[in-house]
């Protein structure tokens, strides 16, 4: 599997482990629910060229979904098909570019019909707008009054579009919020150092200055306690590599990641530093070569997990939920140790700052999350009036808590003063039995397998005044204000990490914003994976080099060979290309590069 594909899997499992910390989605968002996501099996259960319009009964309509974020492949099942053909009289057969592979895109969009409802990414979005293969819904889509609250951040993406000078509305945003395009109101960032508490307890809490200060924190660790419960063999970090050059992202993904600490962040073959410039990858002076460095020094100091290497993502993801790793960096991936038990006990995962760093987060997704919601051109008059009647409601209160909050009397109950308690909170983790009233099967089995929405889950429920996600209910902030998290309070002088990083002027944030972005060329394909390929490969050999010198000398002969492939050429590409992103951010931010600053707030 790709690493886009397993985060959808973690990010459900995290959130019904009672996170303090919640789980990231395409848009990096910090708080998905625990009805949010769902790993499906990749088996494919329907063919995925199926053209069917009705299923078997001759009565209910099929609409096929072409779902880039999709990880199942196949018509829904379970309860929240129940749902939807209770209301709609539908069902959902999913086409998936991540079970079926990639060639599914070119194959059915040269046959003339993609899908009936589209879930595509930027580029392709245009693409399929230039081939005719997306209807123009301009003369209804404000008649649904749910898609209609989003107009402004609607009418941006596809103003936006290239060619569309008549101002036709061919695409709906995913992950919209109704917050601003700068605002950051999670409690959680995607990405920042995560160590087990009672461990950094039992050192008394110390500062730490910087990567070696923690490297020396989790060298303690492991000196305290080399082995698990069970005499298993403890490590500071597990890494695996199948993750590797995901998201047109060069580099292998757990140095990828972890430049966001020092406020950089990689795009495709340059890095966007703080002050808003692009460097090339290869520069000295990035994080690429830092954090590379440190999981080198790491290793050295015997602290990297020796599997590392040959390792998958389920192999270290086992590690992990058997206490075998003391540094965690994804705000979801706690939710492999994170139970309510352990946070209790104080024995659970939680942020722990590190002076030197700041810290990049994308800002709320106001604009959308990149992907983009379409109908299809093909689609007859009968079949387009049942999905836009489906789309509003998939933007409405009642559908985003079906797909961010789950069952009422399931996965939550509402009190006599409205309030909103969950319940079963390890429904998706442990599959649990739905009633045969609710669809019957495993909870996990029947989740909302699109695994995408049209409204980020940290927006505001009108109905409620709360959050669908559930981790920012009042009534699971009481429920797990444990001693640990009173701790964390008082050692940091924060409520939560991204309090602590605004109060110390911590967090970069990049504003959100509509733009497309050109795609490459066949030229800059070609280069671009031989670049990737030769980056992994050369990352891989200096974590494990023997010394400082080999570690330089294999960093030297892979920018020699990237250069010999054209790198500087995929670096201009990039830099162009990315720079149309950032004069968009500059537009919307108050500051460069949306800077928090505490006396001055960007939402």
């Amino acid at each position: 599997m790709k690493g886009k594909k397993l985060i959808s899997l973690l990010c459900a499992g995290a959130m019904t482990a009672s996170l303090l910390a919640g789980c990231g989605s395409s848009s990096e968002s910090a708080d998905s629910s625990a009805a949010s996501e769902s790993e499906k099996s990749t088996e494919t259960t329907a063919e995925a060229d199926s053209t069917d319009s009705t299923a078997s009964d001759g009565d209910t309509m099929t609409i096929e979904i072409f779902d880039v974020a999709a990880n199942y492949q196949g018509v829904q099942t379970g309860w929240f098909a129940k749902v939807v053909k209770d209301r709609f009289n539908i069902e959902l057969n999913i086409i998936a570019p991540q079970v079926a592979g990639d060639a599914i895109y070119q194959t059915r969009s040269s046959s003339g019909n993609l899908g009936d409802i589209l879930i595509l990414e930027s580029g392709q979005f245009k693409e399929c707008v230039d081939a005719g293969l997306i209807k123009d819904i301009s003369a209804d889509i404000w008649n649904y009054s749910n898609l209609a609250d989003y107009k402004d951040q609607i009418d941006v993406l596809n103003n936006g579009l290239e060619g569309n000078d008549n101002g036709a509305t061919y695409g709906i945003p995913t992950e919209m919020l109704s917050t601003s395009p700068t605002s950051y109101s999670q409690d959680t960032i995607y990405s920042s150092p995560l160590l087990r508490w009672d461990l950094y307890k039992e050192l008394g809490t110390p500062d730490i200055a910087d990567l070696d200060g923690l490297l020396d924190v989790l060298e303690q660790m492991m000196e305290k306690h080399p082995t698990n419960d069970a005499g298993d063999a403890c490590y500071a970090m597990s890494l695996w590599p199948d993750w590797d050059g995901g998201d047109g992202m060069l580099g292998i993904a757990n140095v990828v990641q972890l430049t966001t600490w020092y406020g950089e962040k990689i795009k495709g073959s340059a890095i966007l530093k703080p002050d808003g410039t692009f460097i090339p990858l290869t520069d000295k002076n990035g994080t690429y070569y830092k954090i590379l460095k440190f999981l080198y020094e790491a290793n050295q100091r015997g602290l990297v997990d020796p599997d590392s290497a040959t390792q998958d993502w389920n192999s270290a993801c086992a590690k992990m939920s058997a206490g075998q790793v003391y540094l965690m960096w994804y705000s979801w991936q706690t939710g492999f140790w994170n139970s309510t038990e352990r946070l209790k006990d104080g024995t659970g995962f939680i942020f722990t700052p590190v002076a030197d760093q700041d810290y990049y987060t994308d800002a709320d997704a106001y604009y959308g999350s990149g992907r983009v919601w379409a109908v299809g051109s093909q689609v007859d008059d009968e079949k387009y009036a049942k999905i836009m009647e489906f789309l509003d409601w998939y933007a409405s209160p009642e559908g985003l808590m079906f797909q961010h909050s789950g069952i009422e009397g399931f996965n939550y109950e509402v009190g006599e003063d409205g309030k909103l308690t969950q319940i079963n909170s390890n429904a998706l983790m442990d599959n649990l039995n739905v009633p045969e009233e609710w669809g019957g099967g495993g909870y996990n089995d029947g989740n909302n397998a699109i695994n995408q929405w049209i409204v980020n889950a940290n927006s505001i429920n009108p109905l409620t005044g709360e959050t669908y996600a559930v981790t920012y209910w009042s009534s699971y902030k009481e429920e797990t204000l444990t001693d640990m998290k009173k701790e964390w309070r008082e050692r940091f002088d924060a409520e939560e990490p991204a309090d602590y990083m605004k109060k110390n002027n911590k967090l970069v944030i990049s504003p959100n914003v509509s733009v497309s972005l050109p795609t490459d060329t066949a030229d800059i394909s070609v280069i671009r994976n031989q670049c990737n390929e030769t980056v992994c490969d050369y990352s891989w050999r200096m974590i494990y080099a023997s010394d400082d010198a080999n570690f330089d000398a294999l960093w030297d002969e892979m920018s020699k060979t990237l250069d010999g492939y054209g790198f500087q050429d995929l670096v201009k590409f990039d830099t162009d290309k990315y720079q149309i992103e950032l004069d968009a951010k500059n537009a919307v931010s108050l500051y460069s590069y949306g800077r928090f600053l505490p006396d001055r707030p960007v939402a």
